[in-house]
């Protein structure tokens, strides 16, 4: 499988990291056809106040060492993966072990971090390091961090079943990111080669414009806003149809800007993400000229889990 997150290559592009503050958040069923499996999004995960630092900016932080968790790996053995936790000062990245879950930790001062391009980096740079080493991590939600590492036990220990079911169903799944765009010009031109009617109207507006109404121009307009929705939808039906048996899941996210019309994440088994590179490579080409992929990965799960504590306030506090 290729892991190398490489530079552009056409007709399907697999472009560098993206952080997690520049994922789209919005999501939907996937147009046309029968859905794919959904794993869901959130493991809200119970878990007490005592230890644990709120990972929401807030007007005052509190002080002194704590400890940055990035995500949960299965591991019995301890590891250390370099100097590369967040915070800027070259803290070492290791896990902290409850039986065969581990946390993936790095020390840091006690503080609220922002979602900074910098912070969002180092923290899915983490996460796939883990992927790098064979791992399957389930990520933690940005700015999780926890007192001491007693603190980090005490969670592994009240939070080992849900914690064991989600990696349970994220062993050996890797994400992929796939957005297309259109060149609407060219697809424009298909349109009106397609839709009779379109061609027909164009022909009478431009044979005589002078006597041509407005409410004919605003016809055309709306039969080819029409026309191109529905080739957006087939497009997009197609690629997930064509993708449906080598994905396990899959989301789809809010599109940006005039020009894109899919931005999906995929869940693939480990075992298949070479037969998921080639099946986007092959649709790739066969769009060429119309579509533009830009495809990425593998990442950890983001768009299909990410661990967020849920507060749970002790008696007396």
């Amino acid at each position: 499988m290729a892991q190398v997150r490489s530079a552009a290559r056409s007709p399907c592009s697999r472009h560098p990291a993206r952080s997690p503050d520049e994922q789209t958040s919005a999501s939907r069923d996937e147009p046309g056809g029968a859905p794919l499996h959904f794993v869901p999004l959130d493991a809200n995960v119970p878990t007490s106040q005592a230890g644990v630092v709120s990972s929401t900016p807030a007007e005052s932080a509190p002080t002194g060492e704590g400890i940055y968790v990035y995500c949960i790996i299965e591991s019995t053995e301890p590891r250390g993966f370099g100097k590369i936790g967040i915070g800027g000062r070259g803290d070492d990245v290791y896990t902290v072990h409850q039986k065969e879950l581990a946390a993936v930790v790095s020390r840091t001062p006690l503080q609220v971090y922002d979602p900074t391009r910098e912070n969002a980096l180092t923290h899915e740079h983490v996460n796939e390091v883990m992927i790098d080493n064979g791992f399957t991590p389930v990520p933690m939600s940005f700015g999780t961090l926890f007192k001491t590492e007693d603190d980090i036990l005490e969670f592994l220990k009240d939070t080992s079943d849900a914690l064991r079911d989600v990696l349970r169903k994220m062993k050996d799944k890797l994400e992929f990111g796939l957005k297309v765009n259109w060149d609407r010009d060219q697809v424009l031109i298909d349109v009106e080669q397609e839709f009779e009617e379109i061609r027909r109207l164009k022909a009478q507006i431009e044979g005589d414009q002078a006597s041509s109404t407005y409410f004919a121009r605003m016809q055309l307009g709306r039969l080819v806003e029409q026309a191109l929705a529905q080739k957006s939808e087939t497009f997009v039906r197609e690629i997930y149809d064509e993708l449906r048996d080598s994905a396990i899941a899959s989301r789809s996210n809010k599109v940006i800007g005039d020009r894109m019309i899919m931005n999906a994440a995929f869940l693939v088994d480990r075992s298949r993400a070479d037969a998921f590179d080639q099946k986007v490579q092959e649709i790739g080409r066969r769009y060429e000229g119309k579509l533009k992929f830009m495809y990425t990965g593998p990442w950890p799960p983001y768009n299909f889990v990410t661990i967020r504590l849920q507060l749970e306030r002790s008696a007396g506090v």
